[in-house]
């Protein structure tokens, strides 16, 4: 994927004119404070998990403003889920059955998302959230690449160097 990262600078660009708002957003920026998966922030795999969506939903002709954006905001939680919440009374960890709805309210707060990007964050953990089936085309493919990216950051099969990489081309708008 980095070859055509490097080499489709067209698609970069596009990726950046339709999320540049939420890139440049600071509370989001603070996304980078939070380990994710072993040595991948939240914000590294927020946006890894955005730019292939973007790229497969061109390709399968899916509306890729909204999978890009909701893709990226799928996981804007500003906490660290490794840490246990002292307000559990039963000590449980549930992040990944609540960790949509408190992205979503966090999207919801600090820009303005359609329904197809709300769908994407809420249901992006389904069939975990059973109750919460995808709506949309995009819902599903994001649904589906995050659990790709995130096997493959756990796994180790994609190196922090190649997604570190990544950001850096993605965050190349605030050097213009």
């Amino acid at each position: 994927m980095y070859k055509e990262v490097k080499k489709n600078t067209s698609a970069i660009s596009s990726f950046q004119s339709i999320t540049k708002d939420i890139l440049s957003n600071d509370t989001f920026k603070t996304l980078d404070s939070f380990v994710h998966h072993r040595h991948i922030s939240i914000l590294e795999h927020s946006i890894h998990v955005a730019f292939r969506s973007y790229l497969l939903a061109k390709k399968l002709s899916i509306d890729p403003s909204s999978t890009a954006r909701g893709a990226l905001l799928h996981d804007f939680y500003l906490y660290d889920w490794h840490q246990r919440n002292p307000e559990s009374k039963t000590g449980i960890q549930l992040h990944g059955f609540k960790h949509p709805k408190v992205a979503l309210n966090n999207a919801k707060h600090h820009f303005d998302i359609n329904a197809v990007e709300a769908d994407i964050i809420e249901k992006h953990m389904w069939p975990l959230t059973i109750h919460k089936l995808p709506r949309y085309k995009a819902s599903l493919l994001v649904l589906w690449v995050d659990k790709y990216c995130s096997f493959r950051e756990i796994t180790h099969q994609e190196t922090r160097s190649f997604v570190k990489q990544l950001v850096v081309e993605v965050y190349s708008f605030e050097d213009r």
